[in-house]
């Protein structure tokens, strides 16, 4: 799978209809009518009556469950499934392979009423990524029903990432980031873990041509309550997709498109036959850190009588307004943050920084500008 090919045909099958944070059932309902009706099936509802729909496409036997938004607020791969979607209705020779040796089953919505209300639980105030025992909520119930029934031989369970996550305790951003989830407390490296090892490593070898030393891994820390962890544990290859951040792409948009690829490229190994042996690469991607603040102020002083200069960090809100996720900066850190880095750094020489009106900053403000010099600054991207 050639990355200049991929790159090429994106534009040509984006789904226009879709595009921003906010992506809920009565977005993806407006793509519907591109599809034959025999695609598309209710497979279940919501706590609030909301359907949850899936996908088919391929008629191979290697069968293949993927799931997007279980979280709510977790909707780029949401966009990038439906861009799938449309690449696997032009019969593109890209896909043809994939199409001829898999049966993809999609659910583009898991959470409806978490989509609906942009949060990650859904209307219960539930996590349903910590369900995967209890089956208490209706959504996991329709998963767990959809894998039963399926009986898939791979899982793709697709998700967002905050802006916090670098590449290692580095200022490489982690733009997307997998994990080949454990399936015991020992973590011990099964054959099917192994297997998701090495498909990520795939995926892996193809984005580090596009954004070098931009991908993480997930801890694999074992949680048997964690639907990846649950269809591990069946012994099913399982692998977690995490849409990350990108310099200023906070509408992920230019991460939409390498998630696109992403999952291709997952599928095209599936397709292509996977090498076991690839999974030591794998270990080699780096663990993601903790690294990243949206915002930092850097050398700031907060009041005329300050003697040692400080660093003040935000992160941004997202607060869905009007049908729209509004960025709001909220103060989080005040302190030297050497081994911190911000998506926006903002160097104020050992001046003081204030708010528009005037006073001190403070753990826990929201504010949208501060005063430096003088100047109204803003801390959005």
């Amino acid at each position: 799978m050639n990355l200049e090919l991929l790159n090429t045909i994106f534009p040509t099958v984006k789904t226009k209809e879709l595009s921003g944070r906010y992506i809920t059932n009565s977005h993806i309902e407006n793509c519907f009518d591109k599809f034959s009706k025999s695609r598309i099936s209710t497979i279940g509802y919501s706590v609030e009556e909301r359907p949850i729909y899936s996908f088919e496409f391929g008629n191979g036997p290697m069968k293949i469950l993927l799931w997007s938004q279980m979280h709510g607020n977790e909707s780029t791969s949401t966009k990038s499934l439906f861009d799938c979607f449309n690449l696997f209705e032009t019969h593109n020779d890209i896909v043809k392979t994939i199409l001829e040796n898999c049966t993809l089953l999609i659910i583009p919505i898991l959470n409806p009423d978490g989509a609906e209300r942009y949060t990650r639980i859904n209307a219960n105030l539930v996590d349903l990524n910590r369900d995967a025992q209890n089956l208490s909520q209706p959504e996991s119930k329709v998963l767990r029903r959809t894998y039963n029934e399926f009986l898939p031989d791979y899982c793709f369970n697709l998700h967002g990432q905050r802006t916090i996550f670098s590449a290692g305790e580095t200022n490489n951003i982690a733009t997307l980031s997998f994990l080949s989830p454990a399936q015991d407390q020992e973590r011990s490296l099964t054959k099917n873990r192994k297997v998701a090892m090495a498909i990520v490593a795939e995926i892996n070898n193809l984005l580090q041509e596009e954004i070098p030393n931009a991908v993480g891994r997930y801890d694999d820390g074992f949680n048997i309550n964690c639907v990846g962890d649950t269809f591990q544990n069946f012994g099913v290859p399982t692998i977690l997709y995490e849409a990350g951040h990108f310099a200023n792409d906070y509408q992920r948009e230019t991460v939409r498109r390498l998630m696109f690829m992403s999952l291709l490229k997952g599928l095209d190994v599936i397709a292509d036959g996977i090498n076991e042996d690839n999974y030591i690469a794998y270990l080699d991607i780096p663990e993601n850190g903790k690294c990243f603040y949206d915002v930092i102020i850097r050398n700031a002083k907060l009041n005329s009588t300050q003697t040692q200069l400080t660093d003040v960090a935000f992160q941004f809100q997202e607060v869905l307004k009007d049908n729209k996720v509004c960025f709001i900066p909220k103060i989080v850190q005040i302190s030297k943050l050497e081994s911190k880095f911000g998506h926006k750094e903002i160097e104020a020489n050992g001046n003081t920084v204030k708010t528009i009106s005037n006073t001190e900053l403070k753990l826990g403000n929201e504010i949208d500008f501060v005063l430096l010099n003088n100047e109204r600054i803003s801390l959005n991207s």
